[in-house]
């Protein structure tokens, strides 16, 4: 019996585990092939091509939706930073600049409506819900990585420096990256695992 091999594209969701989502998406290539034909008259439709792949500097241009924010502990257990419904849009530029900015889904707002005359519950909550920076950024197809020179940042330790981050997986419409730097050193996390999806 001739076996069929069926491929289909599935959006990545904030619950699945990275490890499989960066596996899945190396091993399928840039796209997934359409799904052959089957049943009827038993006849094979023509073959499906797959579209080349693109170089990472071309593929990785463009505007990406947070999926994931997770903070990796030692143990495996997976700590996600801004809850289970994460907000957050990364940007890269043809002419290398990016911006990156994640934040909590639901922030408390300031009773004042003024952001000088916070609480120091609010002005903690907001601080500690969010993170964006901005800056130059360069890839290494060897290796696998990202290099962001950090022009600034709401943390503020982290402007002017300059970070690399391992792309696990990077298609026409997820991109997945490890940053063992993180932020938030006390969560105990050995690394933070990030999921994007191109936003269209």
């Amino acid at each position: 019996m001739e076996r069929e091999h069926i491929m289909n594209r599935r959006h990545i969701l904030p619950g699945l585990a990275i490890s499989a989502v960066a596996m899945a998406l190396l091993a399928n290539g840039v796209t997934a092939q359409q799904e052959k034909g089957k049943g009827g008259g038993g006849g094979k439709g023509p073959p499906q091509q797959q579209e080349p792949q693109k170089p990472m500097k071309e593929a990785i241009v463009g505007t990406w939706r947070l999926l994931v924010i997770d903070a990796i502990q030692a143990d495996g257990t997976k700590v996600p930073l801004y809850g289970p419904n994460p907000r957050g849009m990364a940007v890269f530029t043809a002419d290398g600049h990016y911006f990156v900015s994640n934040m909590r889904d639901s922030v408390p707002k300031f009773a004042s409506n003024d952001r000088l005359k916070g609480t120091p519950a609010e002005i903690k909550a907001a601080y500690e819900g969010g993170l964006t920076q901005f800056g130059n950024y360069t890839l290494n197809e060897g290796d696998k990585s990202l290099t962001l020179r950090i022009e600034g940042s709401t943390f503020p330790n982290w402007t002017g420096t300059t970070q690399k981050r391992t792309i696990t997986a990077l298609t026409n419409d997820d991109l997945v990256w490890t940053n063992t730097g993180s932020a938030a050193p006390s969560l105990g996390g050995n690394r933070t695992d990030l999921v994007w999806r191109r936003m269209k």
